[in-house]
């Protein structure tokens, strides 16, 4: 499929019919301006039994006005909101011309500090109280004008509109600027590609603040006219119930959700297809959920910095991924390098576009690659370079074993390391250090191991590498 503007194969897909803009001398792409128009049945509801997609483009029209006194730049605003309709009608008003927005990673205390350390915030925008630092005005939906307009103005395409923040994977927040070619682009190919229909109800496991819950259960529903519960659903009760008394078609979750749903009462209903990201689906689990529902699960291989980059279907392609159509990519060094409209525009990239992944892959030889760890998996342990993942996949095929984590952690001054492992499972340490032995070289056994009932994770399925972190260093397992 060609996405207007795109690259696609190498070549730049330049659009047809565009239209030209008010207010700035640059050209809008129908992808671009169609967001901005409401669909035939303008009553129609985004959230089940909830906000119609009237009442979102009522509030991006409130959002687009507000402005920071006495400034004529752009407010910036900081969104501390799951609602799904208060944050797709941000981002309208955003796409407006109005102001720019961050998602924050969470809505702690912490968290938030973090945001106002970084960027110079105007406003919360947010649709509940809490314990919000004092440095910044709150603004709630009650509190915006609903008697204007949306502004049929359109910033650049190019422009960064949004800020996200993350953290809780790495211990450390970072953050990465979208466009509106960027995530209006893998929107529109996302909703496409997966034949998303008016009729498609969404259940969502994840957060709509992580880049792939705002996709999955914001921006593609949207554009599609879909519809969302609104709900972030992570119980295993949770997520049956809703899908079975509302009927949902699409289930967006990650791999810890598939896990816990390996229940005697899954069942498929009305689903018509499941997503899973931000990290590997166990081949188990998914075999389970297909046995149950007769759905193999999508998964989706991307990153906020990068957006999409590959899909597969879990059974159906094992261990290969196939590039999403907009996407190039090749391997330099064992390196997954991409190039995509999709990407982060503050990223460093080659002469020809290309931008150098975290990860390393292998060619399967038919068009596809097979991911092969993180290149920072690699350290160096007493002189000796060893490889955390393959360590990691070592000890999840001990029996018994559900999960592990392995890093390397500093020890004395700091210019040395050693290996920990934080596992779970039933077993005791010395019955697992005899497993590792039997299996690794004496370098690359982890010189502390911790067990747990449960990996920390993230609201977003992700590791909690803080929190793994703090388990080995205090030694406090279960």
């Amino acid at each position: 499929m060609l996405l207007d503007g795109g690259i696609v194969n190498g070549k730049n897909e330049r659009c047809q019919g565009e239209l030209l803009m008010r207010t700035k001398n640059i050209c809008v792409s129908p992808w671009y301006r169609n967001i901005f128009t409401l669909p035939p049945d303008p009553d129609k509801e985004f959230i089940l039994g909830g906000c119609t997609y009237e009442e979102v483009y009522s509030l991006a029209a409130g959002i687009s006005s507000i402005r920071s006194a006495g400034d004529s730049a752009h407010a910036v605003i900081c969104l501390c909101t799951g609602d799904k309709a208060l944050i797709a009608a941000a981002l309208l008003a955003s796409l407006a011309g109005g102001p720019r927005l961050i998602l924050p990673y969470a809505f702690s205390r912490r968290a938030l500090e973090e945001v106002l350390d970084t960027m110079s915030v105007s406003f919360l925008l947010t649709d509940c109280p809490g314990d919000y630092s004092p440095g910044c005005e709150v603004i709630t939906p009650a509190m915006l004008c609903r008697d204007i307009s949306l502004p049929d103005t359109f910033i650049d395409p190019d422009e960064p509109s949004l800020m996200l923040f993350t953290g809780g994977s790495t211990g450390k927040p970072k953050v990465w600027s979208k466009t509106p070619r960027n995530m209006l682009l893998e929107a529109r190919y996302m909703s496409d590609k997966f034949n998303i229909s008016p009729d498609d109800l969404f259940l969502s496991t994840v957060p709509p603040q992580h880049i792939y819950g705002f996709l999955f259960s914001v921006l593609i529903p949207f554009i599609s006219s879909a519809r969302v519960l609104n709900g972030v659903y992570t119980f295993p009760v949770e997520i049956l119930r809703a899908a079975k008394d509302y009927r949902a078609s699409i289930l967006v979750g990650v791999p810890l959700h598939y896990r816990v749903l390996k229940t005697d009462d899954l069942q498929r209903h009305d689903l018509r297809m499941a997503f899973s990201s931000a990290g590997v689906l166990d081949k188990e689990d998914a075999a389970y959920f297909h046995d149950k529902t007769g759905l193999d699960v999508t998964e989706i291989y991307g990153s906020t910095e990068t957006g999409g980059v590959a899909a597969r279907c879990c059974l159906r392609d094992g261990e290969a991924w196939r590039a999403l159509d907009p996407v190039n990519w090749k391997i330099r060094n064992g390196r997954l390098h991409v190039r995509s409209e999709f990407i982060s525009p503050t990223l460093h990239r080659d002469a020809a576009g290309f931008f150098m992944t975290a990860d390393c892959a292998d060619s399967d030889g038919h068009d596809r690659f097979v991911l092969r760890g993180r290149a920072d998996d690699i350290v160096k342990v007493g002189g000796k370079r060893v490889d955390l993942s393959a360590i990691q996949a070592k000890i999840k095929q001990i029996p018994g074993v559900r999960d592990t984590v392995v890093v390397s952690i500093p020890t004395g001054n700091g210019r040395q390391n050693e290996l920990a492992a934080l596992v779970a499972t039933h077993l005791d340490v010395p019955h697992l250090r005899q497993y590792i032995a039997a299996v690794s070289e004496a370098y690359a056994i982890p010189k502390r191991i911790v067990v747990v009932s449960e990996i920390p994770v993230t609201s977003t399925g992700k590791y909690d590498r803080a929190m793994i972190e703090q388990l080995l260093l205090s030694g406090k397992g279960r």
